[in-house]
């Protein structure tokens, strides 16, 4: 199997395309869907614009009438998307060497108000209510990449009384509303239940968009093996014999239980800054939840504040598991965190995470599931978005 780096050792481009669709779209038990997976592969990879199945359909190799065979094969086929993620993510783990987990939100801005979970959500780069679908996706972290293996949709209330429209939408009935931070936990939940899944350290920003001590508290009944950054003002507990509520940047602002030191961060011009990091000499916890159960409020975490003495943005401030991540660690993700919105960017403009106009559950899921798959198959088969990302300036 390819390499990120070696994709040379699988020249012949057709024998890898033949591996990449066997080991991932093995689960699809008829050839014919197996055929159409390939076709909206070559369709997402080569088709320019638009990832409508009309325009797709005019890749070169494609025949004439595969815009109907396009549409039925994302929208009427009734495949299941689990496996086929499942068998992504492990072919990009059998092909990198990944060293986090991580997730993104994504906006999809939609005009009407009938395409699935379509609902008033706040765009949190402008600050405005906008009509779109509200979507988390899941991605494995490598040194070039962070590759999308996993989605989930978030639905509201509205979607989760209206009978007619989640039968219109075909919205199974295990499916209701949740937070975007249940829907983190669930993807860690997956994650850890999976025998075969790399066992990594999830690098995630709880500084906006989820409430953080739900996420938090989800991860630690499934892993320890946290690299989380939030919020100075996240309230925490320090102390043991005599706890005492506090924001972690106010734990910061007591100088004498700050430990710094330095590291070097590698920047994308190729130089390398040097980074002030403290830990904070003791461990906190969050305040206990209600209904939030003993994991909520008993578990112990490390602190770690972040100053970049070059740059005028304020310090950061990231929370680990109580064996500690060391300082390199936190860099790494903050690295990961450059490449995490080069892929959102790439996915939105290359591979068509935007253009599903279809209005079903299946659908949508369907549609997601292929254009990760492009994603993948593109970065590792060693096109011309290969080169690894690395943190801005």
């Amino acid at each position: 199997m390819a390499s990120e780096t070696g994709h040379s050792a699988v020249p012949d481009e057709s024998a890898f395309q033949q591996a990449f669709l066997t080991e991932v779209f093995g689960s699809l038990h008829r050839v014919e869907q197996r055929r159409w997976a390939g076709a909206y592969l070559e369709g997402l990879l080569h088709s320019p614009g638009k990832k409508t199945p009309r325009n797709m359909a005019r890749t070169d190799g494609l025949p004439p009438a595969a815009a109907h065979g396009l549409h039925q094969f994302v929208n009427a086929s009734t495949w299941a998307w689990e496996p086929v993620r499942r068998r992504l993510a492990l072919w990009v783990a059998a092909s990198t060497v990944p060293h986090a987990w991580t997730v993104a939100e994504l906006l999809v801005p939609k005009r009407g108000e009938h395409s699935v979970g379509v609902h008033r959500v706040t765009d949190p780069a402008t600050g405005r209510a906008v009509n779109a679908q509200r979507a988390v996706g899941l991605f494995l972290v490598t040194d070039a990449h962070c590759h999308p293996v996993d989605w989930s949709l978030v639905l509201d209330g509205v979607w989760d009384r209206d009978r007619d429209r989640r039968l219109r939408a075909r919205i199974p009935a295990d499916e209701t509303a949740r937070t975007a931070g249940a829907h983190v936990v669930g993807h860690v939940a997956g994650v850890t239940a999976h025998p075969l899944m790399p066992r990594l350290p999830w690098a995630l920003d709880l500084t906006r968009g989820h409430d953080a001590g739900e996420v938090l508290a989800g991860l630690v009944r499934h892993t320890a093996d946290l690299v989380c950054e939030v919020d100075p003002g996240q309230v925490v507990v320090s102390g043991h014999h005599a706890p005492t509520v506090t924001t972690v940047g106010g734990l910061f602002d007591q100088r004498r239980a700050r430990r710094p030191y330095v590291v070097t961060r590698d920047m994308a011009d190729g130089r390398h800054r040097a980074v002030t990091v403290h830990t904070y000499a003791d461990t906190v916890r969050l305040p206990r939840r209600q209904g939030g159960g003993e994991a909520s409020g008993a578990h112990r975490f490390r602190l770690l504040e972040v100053v970049d003495p070059a740059s005028r943005q304020p310090a950061r401030y990231w929370l680990t598991g109580p064996g500690g991540r060391s300082a390199e660690k936190v860099l790494l993700a903050m690295r990961g965190r450059a490449g995490l919105q080069a892929a959102l960017a790439a996915l939105r403009e290359r591979f068509g995470v935007l253009d599903f106009e279809g209005r079903s559950f299946p659908g949508w899921h369907h549609h997601m599931t292929m254009a990760s798959a492009a994603y993948v198959y593109h970065h590792l088969r060693g096109g011309p978005e290969a080169a690894p990302a690395r943190a801005a300036g």
